[in-house]
């Protein structure tokens, strides 16, 4: 296989091997039952797993330059359907959260390289149906949302255009932006312990917010399950770690390419999550998500791990960013005060005590307090006079539509105390034209 060292100042750091004549189409499929996947515990062709851990069986293999189709379940493995309703969010059970495709081993690839992965597609499974929720204690404003809710989304195709309608949320149609939230290759027994031990500390600190490894529900069983031999070591897949994982980054649409740092032979890429649209933050914890198809081509670049030690990805495809951005847009400007006894729930573990932040009402140089201000400030926007939506909304809802066509930006590090997070309200999802 020839190998090309590039050996401009922008490239000299990349070694590729070039993608061979013999490329061919690899497929990882799974099992439906009237277009919805059957849940990840029964799929029977082994292609579906919900932890991390460098044990688990390849689903299937490629060569480096194939081009390999993923299709996958949704972030909750499927248990939400067109009828579903708030009570049914709330029993949702998540340790299934987030069933994955793979692991896929692509042949000839070590540990020390680097997995290069080139969004071809991202769309909607056969069944064209998607969901956003808001999970009791999980998403960005939980302490203010501790309710759950569900807006249910026809994924439809409008002339060769995708569109995301909602009877829930009228007058509002969302473009298709597909992406998986959660793709990644395989840690490695030291990356595996590293993880561990750091989130093991994380988790005895009070007022954290960490999953440790869950052997109930998990995939596969006889690894990860209750009497699986690595149990205490198959890692869940809520946080993005060293592999990537759970993302969630709205540009990582068709288009771009994924560096992955490659720990064992294969890497071992796995993906599922997809969201067919996405605010920068997600913030009710939620995209609308789907099961989805994607398609990729992998290939390999040699020993660069070294230099890609932390996932990263790139793009010399002109005008991919300038499409997710919006035509028209109205945008919040949040700084890092707040009311006099509050404690936002990201920094009760930093004062457990309530002495310390709760007086304030306002806090130094706190991005996380601005783009909580800047969001609130939105929903009240939104739920307001001057709203933008054709149909009055509940803050529920507008919490729900910031979590899609929102967007949270830094604006501003260096005006102490007081930083700048902007919320940009995408104005075109009103059009319908």
């Amino acid at each position: 296989m020839k190998r090309v060292l590039f050996t401009t100042a922008a490239a000299m750091v990349v070694l590729t091997a070039a993608r061979p004549s013999f490329a061919s189409r690899v497929t990882i499929p799974i099992t439906r039952v009237r277009n919805v996947p059957v849940p990840c515990a029964e799929e029977r062709l082994g292609t579906c797993h919900n932890r991390w851990h460098p044990a688990i069986r390849p689903a299937a293999t490629a060569n480096p330059g194939d081009t390999v189709i993923f299709e996958t379940r949704d972030a909750f493995d499927n248990p939400f359907n067109r009828s579903s309703t708030p009570a049914d969010v709330a029993a949702a059970n998540l340790n299934l959260v987030h069933p994955l495709t793979g692991p896929l081993f692509v042949q000839g690839a070590r540990a020390g390289d680097v997995l290069a992965v080139t969004i071809l597609d991202a769309v909607p499974g056969p069944d064209h149906f998607g969901y956003t929720v808001i999970v009791p204690g999980f998403g960005f404003l939980r302490d203010v949302f501790p309710n759950p809710d569900i807006v249910h989304w026809e994924l439809g195709d409008d002339g060769g255009r995708r569109f995301a309608t909602s009877a829930d949320l009228p007058g509002i149609r969302i473009p298709l932006h597909g992406f998986t939230g959660t793709i990644g290759v395989a840690l490695g027994p030291r990356e595996i312990e590293t993880a561990f031990q750091r989130e093991d500390q994380l988790m005895r600190v009070s007022g954290t917010f960490v999953l440790p490894p869950q052997p109930l529900d998990a995939v596969p069983n006889d690894l990860c399950g209750p009497s699986g031999t690595a149990r205490t070591r198959c890692l869940r897949t809520i946080p993005p770690r060293e592999n990537g994982g759970n993302t969630d980054i709205k540009q990582m649409v068709k288009g771009t390419t994924l560096l992955f740092p490659c720990f064992i032979d294969g890497c071992g890429l796995s993906m599922g999550d997809v969201h067919f649209a996405q605010g920068d933050g997600e913030v009710s914890g939620t995209a609308i998500e789907m099961n989805g198809i994607v398609t990729v081509r992998v290939e390999v670049r040699r020993g660069q791990a070294a230099l890609v030690r932390f996932p990263r990805f790139e793009s010399s495809d002109r005008g991919i960013l300038k499409d997710l951005e919006p035509q028209r847009f109205v945008a919040t400007e949040g700084i890092p005060v707040k009311p006099e006894g509050v404690v936002m729930a990201e920094e009760i573990w930093l004062d457990p005590t309530h002495m310390l932040l709760s007086p304030l009402t306002n806090q130094s140089e706190d991005v996380t307090l601005a783009a909580r201000d800047a969001l609130l400030k939105m929903i009240d926007f939104l739920t307001g006079p001057q709203s933008p939506s054709p149909a009055r909304l509940t803050r529920n809802q507008a919490y729900i539509l910031c979590s899609v066509a929102c967007d949270l930006k830094i604006s501003n590090l260096v005006d102490v105390p007081n930083f700048v997070v902007s919320d940009f309200l995408h104005l075109d999802i009103f059009d319908q034209e």
